[in-house]
C-alpha cells in the first residue's frame, strides 16, 4: 500500500520553478454516489473535502455526478486546497437506452493545471452511458518540442448481475474499442471507472485486456481474478462501504471490486510516462481480512494505513472507495513557485472542542489578519493579529471542518476540526 501522510501534518514544502526528473503524478478515481442530489447524509461535501485534503490528487476522476452545480462545488473544494485545480467542461450524458434515463449520472475530470493542460474532451456514445475522453498534455519545459500526451477515459458501466447486464457492459466496451481503434497504438491511455464487473471472466473485462486490440489495457494492481465474494481479493475491493440502509447506494458490505484505474500496455515501461509499480491502492482499504462483508468504518476494517476518521468520512460520503495510482515521467515539469513562510501554526492539536490556539511568527504580529471559513467557503469570523499567540473560541461552532486563512495570503490555509 501507499503509505499515508498523516492528515494533520500541515508542513508547506518549498517547490521550485523547475522540478527534477522522475516526477510522480497522483491519480484518484471515485464514484461520488449521486452527488449532490443524494442527501440522506447531510452536508456530504465536508467528508469529500477531508478525503481530498488528505490525498491531494493531481488528477481526480469521478462518476455519478448529477449536475454542473455539483461539479462546481467539488472544484471549489479543490481550489481551496490548491488554486491551480481546474476542471473539464460539464457535459450531460449523450447515451441512453429504453429502460432508464441516465442524464443524472455524468463523469468529470479535475486536474492540477500547473502540471496538465487540457487539450480536448470528447463524449463517446454507447447504448447506455457515455465514456468521457479527456486528452491532457503534460506541462513540461519541453512541451513544444516533445509534447507528452495522456488520454484519460472515465466511465461507469451498466450495473447489476445477470446475463443481460453483462451483455450491456460488453456492448459498451465494444463501442469504446471502436473509438480506440483511431488512436496511435502506443498511446498513453488511462481508463478509470466503476466497471461493475464481478469477475475477470466477464466478457466486458476480457475485451478490455484482449491483446489483439489496438489499445490493450492492463491492471496495474496485477490482481486479476474472480473478485466477487472472494476474501482473497480483499486488498482490491472497493464496494460496498456500508451494511446500514438509509444512506443511499448499496448496502452489501465490503465484498466487490467494481472500481478500477487501468492503463494501456504502452504505460508499463514508457520512460516518458508510465505507472509506478506498486502504487495502485484502494484508499481506505487496510487489507484487513476481517473487513470482508463489514462496514468500512468498523473496527473489523482497522489498520495502520487508514485511521478511523478517514474511513468514517468514506463511509458517510459514498458506498464506494476511491482507487489510487501514481504515474511517473522523466520529463521536467514547469510549475509555479511557492514559498513556505510557516507564518502560523497550531499550538497542540488541530482538533478543537472549546478553543484552538494559533502561534504567529513575531515579525507578522500587527501586520495581518486571519479569517475563519467553514467547509463551504463561507467567512464566519475575522480577527486582527496583535499577539504571537491567538486563542480562537470554538464553543459556538458546529461540529465540522474549518479553515484559517490570511487576508494577505502569507500562508497556506490551515484546517481544524471542531468535535464537541
Amino acid at each position: 500500500m501507499i503509505k499515508k501522510l498523516y492528515l494533520f501534518a500541515m508542513a508547506w514544502t518549498i517547490v521550485t520553478t523547475s522540478l527534477s526528473a522522475q516526477e510522480n503524478i497522483k491519480l484518484m478515481f471515485y464514484n461520488v454516489l449521486n452527488f449532490p442530489l443524494e442527501d440522506a447524509v447531510p452536508n456530504r461535501l465536508q467528508y469529500l473535502e477531508l478525503i481530498l485534503d488528505d490525498y491531494r490528487p493531481d488528477l481526480f476522476m469521478i462518476c455519478e455526478l448529477n449536475n454542473e452545480s455539483g461539479a462546481d462545488s467539488i472544484l471549489n473544494a479543490l481550489q481551496f486546497l490548491n488554486p491551480n485545480y481546474d476542471r473539464a467542461v460539464f457535459e450531460f450524458n449523450t447515451s441512453d437506452d429504453t429502460l432508464s434515463d441516465q442524464n443524472d449520472l455524468q463523469q468529470m475530470l479535475y486536474y492540477d493545471s500547473s502540471k496538465f493542460i487540457l487539450e480536448s474532451q470528447t463524449p463517446v456514445t454507447t447504448i447506455f452511458r457515455d465514456f468521457n475522453h479527456y486528452q491532457l498534455k503534460l506541462n513540461t519545459v519541453n512541451q513544444n518540442t516533445n509534447p507528452i500526451l495522456l488520454d484519460v477515459i472515465v466511465c461507469h458501466l451498466k450495473a447489476s448481475s445477470g446475463s443481460a447486464n453483462q451483455a450491456s457492459r460488453l456492448q459498451m466496451v465494444n463501442d469504446l474499442q471502436v473509438y480506440l481503434n483511431t488512436f496511435p497504438a502506443d498511446s498513453n491511455v488511462v481508463l478509470a471507472g466503476d466497471l461493475n464487473v464481478y469477475t475477470n471472466s466477464e466478457p466486458a473485462f476480457q475485451e478490455l485486456i484482449d491483446v489483439t486490440n489496438n489499445i490493450t489495457f492492463v491492471d496495474p494492481a496485477n490482481r486479476i481474478g474472480s473478485w466477487h465474494n472472494n476474501p482473497n481479493f480483499i486488498d482490491v475491493m472497493t464496494q460496498s462501504t456500508r451494511t446500514q440502509t438509509g444512506l443511499g447506494g448499496s448496502t452489501g458490505g465490503f465484498d466487490d471490486r467494481f472500481d478500477f484505474i487501468m492503463t494501456s500496455d504502452a504505460m508499463i515501461s514508457n520512460p516518458e510516462l508510465s505507472f509506478v509499480s506498486g502504487s495502485y491502492d484502494v484508499y481506505g482499504n487496510n487489507e484487513n481480512f476481517q473487513c470482508y462483508n463489514q462496514e468500512i468504518n468498523s473496527s473489523d476494517c482497522s489498520g495502520s494505513d487508514y485511521p478511523f476518521f478517514i474511513r468514517d468520512a468514506l463511509y458517510l460520503f459514498s458506498d464506494h472507495l476511491p482507487v489510487l495510482l501514481e504515474l511517473q515521467t522523466n520529463q521536467t515539469l514547469s510549475t509555479p513557485e511557492f514559498i513556505s513562510t510557516k507564518a502560523i501554526s497550531f499550538r497542540g492539536t488541530n482538533i478543537a472542542d472549546e478553543k484552538i490556539e494559533i502561534e504567529i511568527k513575531p515579525e507578522l504580529v500587527n501586520d495581518l489578519s486571519i479569517e475563519i471559513y467553514n467547509s463551504y467557503g463561507q467567512l464566519i469570523n475575522r480577527l486582527n493579529v496583535n499577539s504571537s499567540l491567538i486563542t480562537i473560541s470554538t464553543s459556538s461552532l458546529s461540529n465540522g471542518i474549518y479553515y484559517i486563512a490570511n487576508s494577505k495570503s502569507k500562508f497556506k490555509p490551515l484546517k481544524f476540526i471542531v468535535a464537541h
